[in-house]
């Protein structure tokens, strides 16, 4: 799996996290479902490619500023919370 395969699949495990958790749905809803294809749109089309940066600390800012905070909403939510409920992806997430 590439690098940018592994932040597609980190990133919807985290909105998926947050749909469930902190709005309470058991299916992902289009807000999330929106934010995820958003997410991986912008990755697909990241100048790095697989030399990429994490996004916080990139020069390049591709997220529009509302779905930037958007994004940043469910990192602060699932981010402590991937230690609980994927404690594997979270580890290498971290180690990355």
């Amino acid at each position: 799996m590439t690098r940018l395969e592994r932040e597609k699949h980190t990133v919807a495990m985290m909105v998926a996290l947050y749909c469930r958790r902190r709005e309470g749905n058991k299916e992902l809803c289009g807000q999330c479902r929106e934010l995820i294809d958003y997410a991986c749109a912008r990755l697909d089309r990241c100048p790095h490619g697989e030399r990429k940066p994490s996004c916080r600390s990139c020069a390049i800012h591709c997220y529009s500023p509302s779905m930037r905070e958007r994004m940043r909403k469910v990192m602060r939510f699932s981010g402590p919370r991937m230690l609980f409920y994927r404690p594997l992806e979270a580890l290498r997430h971290l180690i990355r």
